[in-house]
């Protein structure tokens, strides 16, 4: 696992205290002895709880080619910079990192995807380990993503929204980046980009913390988004029943409603409980489990996934 995900694991646990607790319970102490053979396998350090599959449980896609995110040569490329903004509801001038596609120009409208990033992470998360510009480039390159704007904000509300000190101490404020992304951030993008400005030309998506705000936030304001994407949603996602109470306005609203984790991920009993219950309930999803476990290179392959598949008509 990568330092990434071993530093985000080791935060996530402390996000929520009934949930650091439960994982607690769930996970013994170290053992001179090795476990029973028919004891469920866990995740690398013993993190979360035991990873039991499900027949489900298995890649919706193959996996991207090597190099998925690296910078070519000869094609067009779009620009990443830095932005900023006035938050009214932190209270402060913030920022964010906005990739623009290449050719971007004001008299073509762009969908927006919202991408959010872990507990550990800020506005420049994503940028450190996937490098969604040169990921974006290379698939409307190869025809195989639309031409779109991607925002990368700080999903941490606050006025120091650095990821120092003790992060366990922010969970409160990744919650309140739901009224910052609804009244500051698309406000923003909205006013300074040319941009389609209605729920069909807006997608949400995150990894681990930010997956489980996408899932929360996207869910919850459907009359804004209608393309959502949780990738390895950590503890702070809401049960399944408060996420998705009325699964048929779901299924009527939602383009695309996206689920994925890695097998040796041990917080992947979020995913399953989401996927189970909405299979239960009949609402459409993508239901992808890859090899890997909660790092960034099961991030990076779902981004290069969910991207592809996003502001085009169901197939």
């Amino acid at each position: 696992m990568t330092k990434t995900g071993l530093a985000l694991l080791s935060v996530v646990v402390g996000l929520l205290a009934p949930t650091a607790r439960t994982f607690a319970a769930a996970t013994p102490a170290p053992a001179s002895n090795p476990p029973p053979a028919d004891r469920p396998p866990r995740a690398p350090g013993g993190f979360g709880g035991p990873i039991q599959l499900q027949p489900d449980d298995k890649p919706a896609f193959d996996d991207p080619p090597a190099g998925s995110d690296t910078k070519r040569d000869g094609i067009p490329h779009g620009r990443l910079e830095m932005v900023e903004y006035e938050s009214k509801t932190v209270g402060t001038t913030r920022k964010m990192q906005v990739y623009t596609p290449p050719g971007y120009s004001k008299d073509q409208k762009y969908p927006v995807l919202y991408l959010l990033h872990g507990i550990g992470g800020d506005e420049t998360e994503w940028q450190r380990f996937a490098h969604p510009d040169a990921l974006l480039d290379n698939l409307i390159a190869d025809a195989k993503a639309v031409p779109m704007i991607v925002v990368m904000p700080n999903g941490r509300a606050q006025k120091n929204d650095r990821a120092e000190g003790n992060v366990f101490a922010g969970g409160p404020a990744f919650a309140a980046f739901e009224r910052d992304l609804l009244d500051d951030v698309i406000p923003a993008i909205e006013s300074r980009y040319s941009v389609q400005a209605d729920r069909e030309h807006r997608a949400l998506a995150g990894l681990s913390m930010g997956g489980g705000q996408s899932l929360n936030f996207g869910l919850a304001h459907l009359d804004t988004f209608a393309w959502v994407g949780g990738f390895s949603s950590a503890p702070n996602t809401k049960p399944p029943e408060q996420l998705v109470p009325d699964p048929a306005a779901a299924t009527r609203s939602l383009k695309l409603l996206w689920l994925s984790c890695g097998n040796k991920d041990g917080l992947i009993r979020i995913s399953q409980g989401v996927h189970a219950y909405l299979k239960e309930k009949g609402v459409p999803h993508v239901w992808h489990v890859d090899g890997n476990g909660h790092d960034a290179k099961h991030w990076r392959n779902s981004l290069w996934l969910f991207a592809q598949r996003l502001f085009k008509p169901a197939v």
